[in-house]
């Protein structure tokens, strides 16, 4: 095999397929969920509890998938849930009522949870600290990319085909990048395509720590992370900055149909704007937080907060959502929410890999991971509860402020006071 000179961002490619794969399986679900109300009987609040099963699972399971990739390794332990999710996926054609849908999103919940601990074990595992910044704005790409194209290709199945092959096509595309990464990932140290200058290059002290397992078991994991009061500077951000990604992704494409009027058609057309918007908020992230780092002297550090903070301010476009009578409106300010969002995760992840040590962000992800997909769990049973009462206006509203709230906790826990200079890092 040839000699990359700079294999990193190939790896990079793979891993942001994969998450994409990963987010059109999970998607599909929202994009198909007036025709599956329709088909299943469901009404909205059982619904929410079919969407609550996958984010109850994907938040228990995200520490447990954290510890396991440090504990066992990226490709194996990758490639395992890789293929479980896209079997699971496969197994959504077979649901005939809303109690098996949600006992199969459920275990989709499981299986999926693996991408978000995977993420900084990837750019630890394969970036040197000056360029995790921009890699990790890249690599945050694939988790909106999925939801960009999950609209006009689950739509376009569901017509042509019926709402079974959906689940079908976008699992098996799962099990085809699940072979691919078994046979071409592995580390920086172990690859046979990398050129000894990139080996030289990735494999600084910091990175090869990044690649020694944890020696910790679950449980003594988790306690040494929460004694850590920088922990709770991400963990927080990410448990009010979750509910809006997670409307997006579930019920967005419901609200569109329900309250805007809306085919499954016209939401193929528009619903995936958001997570275009989610996909250059997450690529330019990086770059934000290089330029506040380059130009205020800033650490990585407090140039990776300014740029969460600025994604933050963004996220208040979702509070005029019901106010304006336009759905195209309605949209566009909702993509503005989806670029706002993305900066706020991707940085979140720069923050991770800044503050611990680079064998437990997986861990540590896992963990902030449970914290957001709690919150979101507990988000779509209140979305249930008070959407069939007072409608959308609520949501959109409380929606609007959490990531300022978030913000404040991120500058109060995690802000470095008064360093002004580059870190050597």
């Amino acid at each position: 095999m040839g000699k990359f000179k700079q294999l990193r961002w190939s790896i990079l490619v793979l891993f942001i397929a994969g998450v994409t794969i990963n987010y059109i399986t999970r998607n599909s679900l929202g994009i198909l969920a007036p025709e599956l109300q329709r088909i299943l009987h469901m009404s909205t609040q059982e619904y929410s509890w079919v969407v609550a099963a996958f984010q109850a699972a994907y938040a228990i399971f995200q520490p447990i998938c954290g510890w396991a990739l440090d504990f066992i390794g990226l490709k194996v332990g990758f490639f395992v849930f890789a293929t479980a999710w896209a079997l699971v996926c496969m197994f959504h054609s077979l649901a005939n009522s809303w109690q098996v849908l949600a006992g199969l999103r459920f275990l989709m919940g499981i299986t999926e949870s693996v991408a978000v601990p995977a993420n900084l074990k990837i750019l630890t595992d394969w970036f040197p600290a000056k360029e995790r910044g921009v890699a990790a704005g890249w690599a945050g790409v694939g988790f909106s990319l999925g939801g960009m194209l999950a609209p006009p290709l689950v739509a376009f199945i569901s017509l042509q085909f019926g709402w079974q092959m959906a689940f079908l096509v976008t699992g098996f595309m799962g099990l085809i990048w699940a072979g691919i990464w078994k046979i071409y990932y592995d580390n920086p140290k172990d690859h046979k395509s990398i050129s000894e200058e990139e080996k030289a290059y990735i494999l600084d002290e910091e990175t090869v720590r990044s690649n020694e397992s944890l020696k910790t078991n679950l449980w003594t994991s988790i306690k040494d992370i929460c004694k850590v009061k920088k922990f709770y500077g991400v963990a927080i951000p990410a448990f009010l900055a979750e509910p809006a990604w997670q409307t997006m992704s579930f019920f967005v494409p419901l609200y569109l149909a329900t309250e805007r009027g809306m085919n499954l058609k016209e939401i193929a057309l528009f619903a995936w704007l958001p997570f275009l918007a989610a996909d250059i908020g997450s690529a330019i992230s990086g770059y934000l937080a290089k330029f506040y780092r380059g130009k205020l002297k800033l650490s990585n550090n407090n140039a990776a907060i300014w740029s969460s903070v600025s994604g933050a301010c963004l996220m208040i476009s979702l509070a005029f959502v019901p106010f304006v009578h336009s759905p195209y409106a309605a949209i566009g300010l909702i993509s503005i929410g989806g670029f706002g969002h993305a900066a706020i995760s991707a940085m979140l992840g720069v923050l991770i890999m800044e503050n611990f040590e680079s064998n437990q962000v997986a861990s540590v992800n896992g963990i902030r991971g449970f914290s957001a997909w709690t919150s979101g769990f507990l988000f779509s049973l209140l979305i249930g509860a008070i959407v069939p009462k007072f409608g959308y206006s609520p949501i959109f509203i409380s929606m609007g402020f959490f990531d300022i709230i978030g913000a404040a906790f991120m500058l109060w826990f995690i802000y470095e006071k008064g360093v002004k200079t580059l870190k050597s890092k």
